[in-house]
């Protein structure tokens, strides 16, 4: 595997983008890793179909705004380990000159980047941005080199913020970045939430196998990040009945993640 000659690594620990990237079905992850996501997986086996439909998510999201909303401009910030359409390669499908810019902090991320990067349209950008979430004003000022802040930008935290505990510290990250945004802007946003027995104790099974402490919370502490947008129809929902006839898959209606896109008036 390519990432193991990536410097800084270590495939003894449990790794959080890694894990995910083994439930979603790819190759960038190690013995550790796999050994996680299997004991989650054991006491709630839905997690696999939940990395699945964040993805399937993700798609019908970005092609909604890319298309109807005429949005051109991305940041994608916790994007995680790149695989199958990622969002660049949803949104210059439909528009080939959107620009787009991912977020990251973790090292083997940023060793992938270059291979993500290489699939842009010649119209379009696809940049990346070695930064932490909880710092959302060098997030701001690293993206303005790509991104025009006087024009709309769909913003865009898919499954990452349970790794910040406080949620008034998340609302203020959220908040941050979406103040520097203009009007017709976008918020997309999806979590793990406390829905159910299984996937809270799937929860306590990642961290005793070593995983970093994934906090879920309510679909309303969820929607508290959306205060003072206007929520795109249908609103906060399960993942899987976010306008599932523009692409879902079939998927169950009940899964433990809720998200929502919400637009800047």
């Amino acid at each position: 595997m390519g990432s193991a000659e990536v410097p800084g690594i270590d495939e003894s620990t449990p790794h959080a983008a890694r894990i995910w990237n083994y439930w979603m079905g790819g190759k960038d992850n190690y013995e550790a890793d796999r050994a996680a996501g299997d004991a989650v997986a054991e006491v709630y086996p839905d997690i696999v179909t939940m990395a699945m439909q964040s993805r399937q998510f993700l798609i019908r999201v970005v092609r909604h705004l890319a298309g109807a909303a005429g949005i051109r401009q991305f940041l994608d910030i916790g994007t995680g380990l790149p695989t199958m359409q990622n969002t660049h390669e949803v949104a210059q499908q439909i528009a080939p000159e959107t620009k787009v810019v991912y977020v990251d902090h973790d090292p083997m991320v940023l060793a992938h980047a270059r291979a993500l990067l290489t699939n842009t349209t010649a119209e379009g950008t696809a940049t990346y941005v070695h930064a932490d979430y909880h710092d959302p004003e060098l997030i701001v000022r690293e993206a303005a080199k790509t991104l025009d802040f006087e024009r709309p930008v769909a913003v865009m935290f898919m499954g990452v913020l349970g790794y910040e505990q406080d949620l008034a510290v998340l609302r203020s990250i959220v908040g941050t970045v979406m103040a520097a945004v203009p009007s017709g802007s976008h918020l997309v946003l999806w979590d793990g939430t406390d829905t159910g027995d299984a996937v809270v104790e799937g929860g306590e099974k990642l961290v005793e196998s070593g995983g970093v402490p994934y906090v879920l919370r309510s679909p309303a502490q969820l929607g508290e990040c959306f205060a003072g947008l206007e929520l795109v129809e249908p609103g906060l929902t399960p993942i899987t009945l976010w306008r599932p006839e523009d692409g879902g898959t079939g998927a169950p209606e009940s899964i433990d993640a809720y998200g929502a896109v919400g637009r800047k008036p």
